[in-house]
């Protein structure tokens, strides 16, 4: 085994499909959000009002919003993340160039608690040392890998998708069923996009999926009763 089977063969490859995990779980999330937030605002106007240009234009302006709201929350945290990553590698490029024994021996050291001996751990920091100091210790030390960056504007494009997505069901589900029964079929609709999404979740992320699926629906269904007694008030006092 040469240094660079031991090098690939620990935490990195893991981290990336944590990574590609995580992305994929906040996609679903994402679309939960979706979900529930325009789910909430058209049920709330359409037990307010009959009017289906009112129940669109609230759906609309929630989903766009939301949309927005969401690309620039996730642009925010993900550039701080990725500041933070660059903030990193800088520090270790620098601790390369001014102190390479104290690195060496550092690396030979985390090596050692992988459960090498001294001699191959020795041996593997040196070669990697040789052939890339700075990749050994960001992907060793912090789990990082300076060419496969996060980008907050991946991110921010992912999650104003996802939620746009996850908010068009309950706009359809809101406008196509006739006035009488648009709020039954949008609980019904919502509800059981939310069991399934939260199943997903809880799957990716080696969680329980039941508690998890019963704990988005319960969670949905406090929302939307809410906004419907809201709703149903306003509409009942003629304020709307």
């Amino acid at each position: 085994m040469t240094a660079e089977d031991v090098q690939h063969n620990g935490e990195p490859h893991a981290n990336n499909v944590r990574q590609r995990l995580n992305w994929l779980r906040a996609g679903v999330l994402g679309a939960n959000d979706g979900i529930v937030s325009v789910a909430a605002i058209v049920v709330g106007v359409a037990a307010a009002s009959t009017s289906t240009g009112a129940i669109f234009t609230a759906g609309m302006a929630g989903l766009v919003g939301g949309a927005v709201s969401m690309a620039l929350g996730e642009y925010v945290s993900v550039s701080s993340q990725r500041d933070t990553e660059m903030a990193l590698i800088e520090k270790e490029r620098y601790e390369l160039e001014t102190m390479p024994e104290e690195e060496l021996a550092e690396l030979t050291a985390m090596y050692r608690s992988r459960g090498l001996s001294e001699a191959t751990a020795h041996q593997v920091a040196v070669e990697l040392t040789a052939h890339d100091a700075l990749r050994a210790h960001l992907e060793v030390e912090l789990g990082i890998d300076q060419n496969d960056l996060v980008n907050p504007w991946h991110a921010a494009i992912s999650s104003a998708i996802s939620f746009t997505v996850g908010a068009i069901l309950p706009m359809l589900a809101i406008l196509l069923p006739p006035p009488a029964v648009r709020i039954p079929v949008t609980f019904a609709a919502v509800l059981v996009a939310l069991a399934l999404t939260g199943t997903l979740a809880a799957q990716l992320g080696g969680a329980r999926r039941l508690r998890a699926a019963l704990r988005l629906i319960i969670g949905g269904a406090i929302a939307l009763v809410a906004t419907f007694i809201i709703g149903a008030l306003l509409g009942t006092s003629g304020i709307v």
